[in-house]
């Protein structure tokens, strides 16, 4: 099955995996899924270790560790389409949780475009299932 992970599991899978649930570490370790990571999540990843060094002591380069998402950890960054702006224009956001974020509403956006299962640690990603979104949570 294939799987498009939020930037925040990408985090924990690579530098905090006890920050993983069993249910999901589980889906993660299983070698018959394939994983897909939003390019909008590799541009929240770059902005991270640039503001804030967040991977520094496992990748030298931002460079490095965009190449390592898909030669290290087999995680196919999936581009964003017109497809995907498309439905992003028509979600309804979150406000009642403040949930402005536009960087999680393209993820959003883009696994229900495709059809992918989200797997994040995100609450307030709870809000979009009743727009087509499959969310597998991850309970820290």
């Amino acid at each position: 099955m294939r799987y498009l992970l939020d930037t925040n599991i990408f985090v924990y899978s690579a530098i905090d995996v006890d920050s993983l649930s069993k249910d999901v570490r589980a889906i993660l370790e299983d070698y018959d899924n394939t994983f897909c990571i939003s390019s909008e999540s590799v541009k929240e990843l770059i902005v991270a270790y640039r503001n804030k060094g967040l991977g520094a002591r496992y990748w030298k380069t931002p460079e490095a560790m965009v190449k390592a998402i898909e030669d290290d950890y087999g995680i196919a960054i999936l581009p964003i389409a017109k497809e995907h702006m498309l439905t992003y224009s028509r979600l309804q956001l979150n406000e009642a949780q403040g949930h402005k974020d536009p960087s999680d509403h393209i993820i959003i956006a883009q696994a229900i475009t495709e059809k992918l299962p989200l797997i994040s640690s995100d609450t307030r990603f709870l809000f979009y299932r009743n727009q087509g979104l499959e969310l597998i949570f991850n309970t820290k």
